[in-house]
């Protein structure tokens, strides 16, 4: 998958006449796919238990359209404009919806067997035209000041001192997982790697890590926003203005903190293992004594939760909630769990190589908005690679088999 990564990001860079690999792409990229790769991260655990969700998307902007009457309608009138709980109510409210929503899906399809399938298409529909009967196909803005960030944008990033300081916790953590993974494979008598690889992998790893933190510094915020930061500092801002970083961006970290609670959740507890346990064998699982009808009701309610998160995210970053938000995020977020090698057939697949397909769809259509591909062609090639993908994996199981 990061060899494919690389060859379409060098393929449209090279087409795009160099356009592609620069830092502002590469950081609205990161941005646009985070929404998408939230969602990718518990549609793996869905598709993982043999069933599909075909109604995140509709949960995203129903969920969107909660979190944007509670901050415009609901809570002004309880403690005015900009109060600085606004945006934590709306989004705790907006992720608690969409985890009812997955726990209603979930549990008709545990407890009363019907598919997957035929529930969550109906639930495609019910959310989306709920979406619109919340404000009656009004659009919801202005919002919150302080929740705008969360979409990233000129406010939406943390700057260049931050992002150097994730970067270097980021790197110490994963040189002390590498460093415990390898004493805990030794003191089970395990084969471990020689310890010149041990360092070749740390330091490619802190390599990558640092390489993030520069790309994302060599993006700078627009002289007008400089200008304006300046002013509001009491700063002079006639004369040459100093250069000031974007930084990671905050949707970005929230979905990389999902993906790592995401991978914690499917491979170090029992949830998680439960879960691979009933894609790989339901009726094996439901003999051995799990209670496959309660972990499946989770799985859905986890991936209501998440599309509640992420209906956050998208929101922010139109920086209004309309009833259209999220539509075709099912078809972005079934591919990307797709393309990162989760399995339809069940059993298995992993957060991060969903959360590397999100990057890679969305690198796909970013590529072709960069070479003027219009909005059909990018979702004949999207479907194109769908189903290369599926047939990659089914040629892959033939031959495991």
């Amino acid at each position: 998958m990061l060899g494919a990564l690389a060859v379409i990001w060098i393929g449209f860079d090279v087409l795009s006449g160099g356009v592609f690999l620069t830092p502002r792409n590469i950081w609205n990229l990161s941005v646009q796919s985070a929404s998408v790769a939230v969602m990718a991260a518990g549609m793996v655990l869905v598709i993982v238990t043999r069933n599909i969700d075909l109604s995140v998307g509709s949960i995203l902007g129903f969920t969107g359209m909660i979190i944007g009457v509670t901050q415009v309608w609901i809570l002004p009138t309880v403690w005015g404009l900009e109060h600085p709980l606004t945006w934590i109510v709306s989004v705790i409210v907006g992720i608690i919806v969409g985890a009812a929503i997955g726990t209603v899906q979930g549990a008709v399809v545990a407890y009363l067997g019907v598919p997957s399938f035929i529930v969550t298409l109906g639930g495609l529909l019910v959310w989306r035209g709920m979406a619109w009967r919340v404000a009656e196909g009004q659009t919801i803005a202005p919002l919150d000041s302080r929740f705008l960030p969360l979409g990233g944008g000129m406010q939406g990033s943390v700057g260049a001192a931050a992002s150097w300081i994730i970067g270097g916790v980021a790197m110490l953590v994963s040189v002390i997982l590498l460093v415990t993974i390898r004493r805990r494979r030794k003191s089970f008598g395990f084969i471990v790697r020689p310890v010149w690889a041990e360092i070749l992998i740390a330091a490619l790893v802190c390599g990558a890590i640092a390489g993030a933190v520069l790309v994302v510094n060599a993006y700078p915020l627009p002289p007008g926003i400089v200008r304006t930061m300046l002013e509001a500092q009491g700063l002079p801002s006639d004369g040459p203005l100093p250069d000031i970083a974007h930084g990671f961006a905050i949707p970005v970290l929230i979905a990389v903190a999902v993906g790592i609670v995401m991978t914690f959740i499917a491979d170090r507890t029992r949830f998680g293992r439960y879960v691979f346990a009933i894609g790989g064998n339901p009726e094996a699982a439901d003999l051995s004594g799990i209670n496959t009808r309660r972990v499946l009701t989770l799985v859905f309610t986890l991936m209501g939760a998440l599309c509640g998160l992420s209906a956050a995210i998208a929101t922010a970053r139109l920086q209004a909630a309309t009833n259209a938000n999220g539509t075709l995020d099912e078809l972005y977020t079934i591919a990307a769990a797709v393309i990162g090698g989760t399995s339809l057939s069940g059993g298995t697949g992993t957060i991060f190589g969903a959360m590397l397909g999100a990057v890679i769809a969305q690198s796909l259509q970013t590529g072709m908005v960069l070479l003027g591909v219009d909005a059909p062609m990018q979702n004949v090639v999207v479907g194109l690679v769908l189903v290369a993908a599926v047939y990659i994996d089914t040629v892959y199981r033939r031959r495991i088999k």
